[in-house]
């Protein structure tokens, strides 16, 4: 451990159940989380304030002022700009130690997969209940845990799923066509309720990376503000819901092998970041500027079709040059000779330049 990390988390450390140990334990982690509003500001903020190691921010929503009286990572000058990426500025000032990457996305059954599977722990901070079954089916076939919370005027819930091989989010709603939800626009909510329940989100994590406390796994914890107790209820581990969410789970991991295919400059720095696609740099070795990328590899045009054919033609591979014009020649012929999953930076790299200058100075 770094000395300048050591007096920051010196605190945490004293405690025996973390020690050195269970520090670097938590400077080791990755966690996702699925939406920065009032469930996901208190989440990050407390996991940076830890000591996590990485944290990955998905949402595709922009600041409202409605929002600030409970997100408070936010200000009045933030309306309009991104989530997630005004919850990276504030974060990366709390803890400039914690590696954080943001999605400026909407978690969906094309991306579901290819981002949690990334992660070691998926922290649920949405109100949608069909996102719910989406992260519970990803968890399930990649054996993540599922930190939930949710929230309903003044009380709030509070689970852990496929902790351990344990119950899903299934077994305790399975899934109907008419579940349904008010939202917090829909029906109101106190500041304070989010922001506890996502504390509470927040110990959870730390609970399940340190294996230490008894985590909330078997049963939900359902807190009343209003009367200030808490109730726990039981559930059991249901093997009809668990087959369902996995083979649920199984088609999302299909569904993201079929549908990679161009894109734009955010949405290539989003994969980039990730060991599941072959990047292929067709540009000449002497070509400026060089990416800080570690797994592109540099492979001419004039030397990829002499290579290409020990490749395994089901691989994800993504292919980048200077303006799009090799690339787009490059994925045509590969997919002439039957390779299936083959993307390209649209444009090429001029399109991310002033991306890659914002991104590396915000981090």
């Amino acid at each position: 451990m770094k000395v300048n990390t050591l007096k920051r988390y010196s605190r945490q450390i004293i405690l025996e159940e973390i020690g050195a140990i269970g520090q670097q334990k938590l400077q080791s982690a990755k966690v996702l989380v699925i939406g920065a509003g009032g469930l996901g500001c208190p989440v990050l903020q407390n996991l940076a304030a830890v000591g996590i190691g990485t944290l990955g921010i998905i949402d595709g929503d922009v600041i409202d002022e409605t929002n600030l009286h409970r997100q408070t990572l936010y200000t009045l000058n933030d309306c309009g700009k991104s989530k997630s990426v005004i919850a990276k500025k504030a974060l990366k000032k709390q803890n400039s130690f914690t590696k954080i990457h943001t999605y400026t996305v909407f978690l969906d059954e094309t991306n579901a997969y290819e981002l949690i599977e990334q992660y070691d722990i998926v922290v649920d901070c949405t109100d949608e209940i069909k996102i719910r079954y989406l992260i519970n089916d990803v968890c399930l076939i990649t054996k993540k845990s599922f930190v939930y919370a949710s929230i309903h005027k003044f009380q709030g819930q509070l689970s852990v799923f496929n902790y351990h091989n344990g119950p899903s989010y299934r077994c305790l709603f399975p899934e109907k066509e008419n579940n349904k939800i008010l939202n917090c626009e829909a029906a109101g909510v106190l500041g304070v309720l989010p922001n506890i329940m996502g504390t509470m989100q927040a110990a959870e994590v730390i609970k399940v990376i340190l294996q230490i406390g008894t985590v909330v796994s078997g049963k939900v914890l359902l807190y009343d503000l209003l009367l200030q107790n808490t109730t726990e209820i039981e559930f059991l581990k249901n093997d009809k819901q668990i087959k369902i969410g996995y083979e649920k789970g199984l088609k999302l991991k299909e569904t993201k092998k079929e549908l990679l295919s161009d894109m734009n400059g955010v949405e290539f720095l989003q994969k980039c970041h990730t060991n599941q696609y072959k990047i292929i740099d067709l540009r000449e070795i002497f070509e400026k500027p060089k990416l800080p990328f570690q797994h592109i590899e540099s492979i001419p045009i004039n030397e990829l079709y002499k290579t290409c054919h020990s490749w395994d033609k089901n691989e994800n591979i993504i292919l980048i040059c200077q303006s799009g014009i090799r690339s787009s020649e490059a994925k045509n012929k590969l997919k002439a000779i039957g390779f299936r999953n083959i993307g390209q930076l649209k444009n090429g790299i001029n399109s991310i330049l002033n991306l890659l200058e914002n991104e590396y100075t915000e981090s």
